[in-house]
């Protein structure tokens, strides 16, 4: 029997296809606005659009000032844990704009003025929220970069927002060990640049080297600003608010431009509808600001409603396995954003950590980056959940903003099918559909689209009009091409795939590497895998599988078969095994997302390209040597 959505979520989607205009308004009302937009939404020449046009507004003001106007100046708006140095501090709504307020002022002094360019390369500390919010305030552009990234990429990235100014910290940490960050940046300074002023947190005891006039440290900083302007700027909806910079296999990375109106539009809205945030919230976004979801919803989302934000440095199984868990039970957190990978690594370690603390604070748990594999799903819900908190698959991009597919838990929560991504949302109208833009029946694969601009979708490219019309809109006109292979449901449910570049083609069936992983890990022994494909003569790609095995098995050649059996059971014949390899670990990059590209050009002998932001370099060091035995 087809689904029957319930009747306030139907009465959205149903707006959303026939008044889109009408349902965004009447999200946007409920922000403030310094002057009312004049229009929610306007065509311009094919692709490009705006959104509440002729509206003025802050997206650091709706953060913090207006919700110290309303009361809770005394309430905890940020909570920062730091497990690499054991660290916590607590910044109150009224605390935390009076540092912004500082380092706005600092800002200023400085000669940063509306439109300018501001880079920040930081480890996640509240120095990093500070800075952020301080550019929005006096309508700078902040554009973070992920401090995992070596010099190279972040040189490429400076080259191309051309910031005034760069934040920085002389150290971050990593599992313990130290990163000289600012040596990181020296050396990406020295490429061409117009950076006027580097500011530096200092964390460690030993100080570093400063560049005469150019260099200073943070504390230093913030006595320049002394008497400057601090009041807030007042930006059209339509001005930029952040460039985040998107890599490519081998081309230049892209700068998505989101704006102070329509992006925070979309951010509260969804934050709202997917995940339910709401004042009373003790919210655990584990991101970092280097990415969209760090910007989204480690600041924006949560603070846009007035709820505490648990901000987080370190990894999910440093200094123990226990330490997420011990700082749910601490903050008495109440919703909670993870990634599947982080899921599968904590699953190696089984429910015993986890068991050792009360979770019954928390009410529900989001999970995106990649489809959420049944298996990891089924250990977060029932095994340490325990089933009391819905855990739910969505998905979205850095492109997006929010999120674009999901169950929308804040509106009405839907019957959750593991390995499901659940419904386009209100507002966002996504097909399945050919290459010839022609939508598929249920059950074929096909390429997510969607057909109409959503307030959180960018409107360019940072200096690259070109790239954004052709890479997003001429794929498959007029519809927004997100890259994502997929299939629906008769219930309309989605299930992503691979992006269309990690679908296998093994004989002429397609078969997506997230499908192959999902049916890996159904096996008892295995914690982690990656699959990708690899060239064939008669077949012309099979599958290749890297395996990582949970404590107390063996590598063998009866477990390798075993497993390779489990998943022709799963999934047919098919599935053809070209390699299967045992592996200690899988090359992710620091924010835990498989580097499924690194595989395949090692087996392929190809360019490894730019792989700047891997989390350990000896990863590709041990493959390499593991091909070379077969």
């Amino acid at each position: 029997m087809p689904l029957t959505l319930p009747v306030q979520l139907q009465k959205m989607m149903e707006l959303g296809r026939k008044n889109p205009e009408k349902l965004w308004d009447g999200v946007a009302r409920e922000l403030h606005w310094f002057q009312p937009y004049r229009k929610v939404f306007e065509r311009e020449k094919y692709p490009f659009f705006r959104w509440f046009v002729g509206g003025t507004t802050n997206l650091s003001y709706n953060c913090l000032d207006r919700q110290v106007e309303k009361g809770r100046g005394d309430k905890p708006a940020l909570i920062w844990e730091s497990a690499e140095t054991g660290e916590s501090r607590v910044f109150t709504y009224r605390q935390l704009l009076e540092e912004v307020r500082r380092f706005a002022s600092v800002l200023r002094a400085m000669g940063v003025r509306k439109g300018d360019r501001v880079t920040l390369y930081m480890p996640m500390v509240p120095e990093a929220a500070i800075g952020i919010f301080a550019c929005l305030r006096i309508g700078a552009i902040y554009s973070p970069v992920f401090a995992g990234f070596g010099y190279h990429a972040l040189a490429e990235r400076i080259s191309d927002a051309d910031p005034k100014v760069v934040l920085t910290a002389d150290l971050g940490y990593r599992r313990g060990s130290p990163i000289h960050l600012k040596e990181i940046v020296d050396r990406a300074l020295e490429f061409p640049n117009r950076v006027e002023k580097v500011v530096v947190l200092r964390r460690g005891k030993e100080g570093v080297p400063l560049k005469e006039g150019r260099d200073l440290y943070w504390e230093e900083a913030l006595r320049m600003g002394g008497r400057e302007d601090t009041e807030v700027v007042p930006m059209e909806a339509n001005d930029p608010a952040l460039i985040l910079y998107t890599s490519g296999t081998t081309a230049k990375p892209k700068g998505a431009l989101h704006t102070h109106g329509g992006y925070q539009v979309y951010v509260y809205a969804m934050g709202r509808w997917v995940y339910g945030l709401e004042e009373k919230d003790v919210w655990f976004c584990l991101s970092d600001i280097g990415w969209i979801v760090g910007s989204s919803y480690v600041l924006f989302g949560p603070l846009l409603v007035g709820a505490t934000t648990l901000m987080y440095e370190g990894t999910p199984d440093y200094p123990s396995p226990e330490i997420l868990w011990k700082l749910v039970e601490k903050h008495r957190v109440t919703k909670m954003w993870v990634s599947p990978t982080l899921i599968r690594t904590l699953m190696k370690y089984g429910e015993e950590p986890p068991s050792k603390y009360d979770l019954s604070s928390i009410k529900f748990v989001a999970s995106a980056g990649e489809p959420l594999n049944p298996p990891a799903w089924d250990w977060l819900q029932n095994k340490v959940l325990k089933g009391r908190a819905p855990v739910v698959d969505h998905m979205w991009q850095t492109e997006t903003g929010g999120p674009i597919v999901g169950n929308p838990y804040g509106i009405s929560l839907l019957p959750i099918k593991p390995g499901s991504a659940a419904l386009p949302l209100p507002g966002v109208e996504g097909e399945v559909v050919d290459e010839k833009g022609n939508p598929v029946p249920p059950g074929v694969e096909g390429i997510f689209v969607v057909k109409k601009p959503f307030p959180g979708l960018i409107q360019t490219l940072w200096r690259a009009e070109g790239r954004y019309v052709e890479e997003y809109w001429n794929r498959i006109p007029p519809y927004y091409y997100t890259g994502d292979a997929a299939k629906k449901d008769e219930d309309g449910y989605l299930w992503f795939i691979a992006r269309t570049d990690e679908v296998i083609k093994i004989s002429g069936h397609r078969i997506g590497a997230i499908e192959v992983e999902s049916a890996l890990l159904s096996h008892p022994a295995v914690a982690e895998a990656a699959v990708v494909g690899m060239p064939d003569p008669v077949r012309k790609e099979v599958a290749c599988a890297f395996v990582v095995l949970k404590g107390g098995f063996s590598p063998s050649e009866e477990l390798r078969e075993e497993i390779r059996e489990k998943v022709r059971s799963l999934l047919g014949p098919l599935v053809v095994f070209g390699g299967f390899f045992f592996v200690n670990r899988l090359p992710k990059t620091r924010s835990g997302k498989i580097m499924r590209r690194l595989l395949r050009a090692l087996l392929s002998d190809q360019p490894l390209g730019d792989y700047s932001t891997i989390e350990d370099p000896a990863v590709v060091e041990e493959i390499k040597e593991l091909l070379k035995r077969g």
